[in-house]
């Protein structure tokens, strides 16, 4: 998906999933996946939690109406490992609900977008009761265009704004522009919308944007979305045992390293060495905060991201990291690199373990990743620190009529549809024989499918947070059971679950850091760099934005394991 500050797995989640499931379902595979101001209404900086936020949140209802085959534990996604036949789709919205009433959508698009009355968005409309004029931008420079048009006064009905978006004047913008859902959402009033009253609590608390309920979010696990994954097929070839400490990641790594042959052991491993050393996450501005003790401590001053540094430095200065990586060429073309042969571990988001089986199981049918456990610094359990659990919010002009605001919700509703139901399989897959065929009892989309049936309706509401790939069961299952792992060894911080809108003057403190992190790693610069950026960040506001943060805490409580309770 690039996110506040600091790179963040959020974007690179979304935009690796998102290229991922293009081309695997272009190549015939199916795609099932959900894989991420103050307590007063006035208030432009700040959050809303503790006794506020009760008074603002939906109720929860869980949904009973399709029982996953793997319940989620430990914060982790249900997992669902068969596709349902069409006769045992269960139905979640008996009745329509929206008045046939218009709205206009904006929304980021990776891609060409489609053309406005295809079969797929005329059939969403039907069944929702809502005509839909879909507004696709740009995703690469959507930051831009949302920027423009939350600055004049020709707002869509409908605006989707990803996390990674919320800087500079957009966070207030977002306060002065949407509407408040309070009325139509708040305590028992979403028992109007059961899909919607089956989100978790802790997605809607990210949906309070100036001490009122502004958004739908997208709902996502909170355990760390970037994994450890490896070639599980050459580790067994090659008789490697995982390693179970950052010495033996090192020493292993030098054993399998054979640059004449082009092999090397890892990709860029910074995200993964994050998570081994317990640095607190930086996939969010508010989250890289904790409280420990009485003192409000950011990550980029721990021990532990210098520790993190260092070791990452460690595994580049004994040339076992690739050479594109070294060269700075990371992200994407790692996963390609691992398919070739020519790296065994990289760390991306865990959707690629689908997306690199299912790309890879025609072309070489011995192909097989998995994502390995993540160990402590010192070769025991891991601290890992939870991510958001919504990380992309959809919003409604101040200016929607009161039916527009409920069309709204009847369409959010629809989209919310868990695993399983009628509804789903509309939103997911697009209308029978035209978007997709039923290939084997499994769902396959059609060039057309895949042309037409994505980045659009998906952004309007979602279930509970889920995994489900029917074609790769084994894939579905140990996607699920890794997290249920690692969420055994999940801490909450202090701003867990809160939308922060930080000064801006000091929103842009940390964006340096990066790149100076990434200059660290391979060689070209030194921690004591890093050192003397944090000393002069403290002197730059950074000492200043940890009070402010203080007093969110004081005033409002915390939703973190550690820290003030509520």
């Amino acid at each position: 998906m690039t996110p506040n500050a600091a790179s963040g797995p959020s974007r690179r989640k979304f935009l690796a999933s998102t290229a991922v499931a293009t081309a695997a379902v272009a190549g015939g595979m199916p795609l099932l996946s959900a894989c991420g101001g103050g307590g007063k209404n006035d208030r432009k900086e700040g959050t809303t939690s503790g006794k506020d936020a009760q008074k603002i949140l939906p109720a929860f209802v869980a949904s009973n109406v399709v029982t996953p085959d793997i319940p989620a534990k430990n914060g982790s996604a249900a997992g669902f490992t068969k596709a349902i036949p069409t006769a045992e789709l269960k139905t979640s919205v008996p009745k329509k609900l929206g008045s046939g009433g218009k709205l206009s959508v904006m929304a980021p698009f990776w891609g060409t977008p489609p053309k406005g009355d295809n079969p797929y968005y005329t059939a969403m409309n039907a069944a929702t009761g809502v005509e839909v004029a879909w507004q696709n931008q740009d995703g690469v420079t959507y930051d831009q265009k949302l920027g423009a048009v939350l600055a004049s006064s020709d707002i869509p009905d409908v605006v989707v704004v990803p996390g990674w978006n919320l800087n500079g004047r957009i966070p207030s913008a977002v306060n002065a522009k949407f509407a408040d859902l309070g009325p139509y959402l708040s305590g028992d009033k979403v028992k109007d919308y059961p899909n919607l009253a089956a989100v978790p609590t802790e997605a809607w608390q990210r949906g309070i944007f100036g001490g009122v309920l502004r958004a739908v979010p997208m709902p996502a696990s909170y355990v760390t979305d970037i994994a450890p994954l490896y070639r599980r097929d050459l580790f067994a070839k090659k008789g490697y045992s995982v390693p179970k400490s950052p010495e033996e990641f090192l020493s292993w790594a030098k054993e399998a390293t054979d640059a004449k042959s082009k092999l090397w052991a890892c990709d860029d491993m910074k995200w993964t060495a994050f998570n081994i050393f317990g640095v607190l996450s930086g996939s969010d501005k508010a989250l890289w905060w904790n409280l420990e003790g009485d003192k409000l401590v950011n990550r980029i001053e721990t021990d532990e991201y210098l520790e993190a540094l260092e070791w990452t430095r460690k595994l580049y200065a004994a040339e076992v990291v690739h050479p594109d990586a070294v060269q700075g060429k990371a992200g994407g073309n790692a996963g390609n690199r691992l398919t070739a042969g020519e790296i065994l571990v990289y760390n991306q988001n865990i959707s690629d373990w689908w997306g690199k089986t299912a790309e890879q199981r025609t072309q070489n049918p011995d192909f097989d990743i998995a994502a390995f456990d993540i160990f402590g610094a010192d070769g025991g359990d891991p601290t890992l620190w939870a991510v958001q659990p919504a990380n992309i919010f959809t919003f409604v002009s101040k200016k929607a009529g009161k039916q527009q605001i409920k069309d709204f919700l009847a369409l959010c509703n629809y989209c919310a549809a868990p695993y399983g139901t009628k509804e789903f399989m509309l939103t997911a897959y697009g209308v029978e024989g035209t978007d997709y065929d039923l290939k084997s009892g499994l769902p396959v989309k059609t060039q057309q499918g895949v042309n037409e049936v994505n980045g659009a309706f998906d952004y309007t509401g979602n279930p509970a947070p889920y995994i489900a790939y029917p074609d790769l069961p084994e894939v579905t299952r140990g996607m699920v059971e890794w997290q249920q792992r690692m969420g055994a060894f999940t801490k909450k911080s202090s701003f867990f679950g809160l939308t922060v809108t930080e000064p801006t003057r000091w929103a842009n403190l940390a964006d340096d850091f990066e790149q100076l992190e990434d200059d660290v790693v391979r060689g070209r610069k030194k921690i004591s760099d890093v050192q003397q950026a944090v000393s002069d960040w403290k002197e730059k506001g950074g000492d200043g934005l940890r009070d402010w943060y203080k007093k969110l805490l004081d005033d409002n409580g915390s939703n973190g394991d550690n820290g003030t309770t509520n």
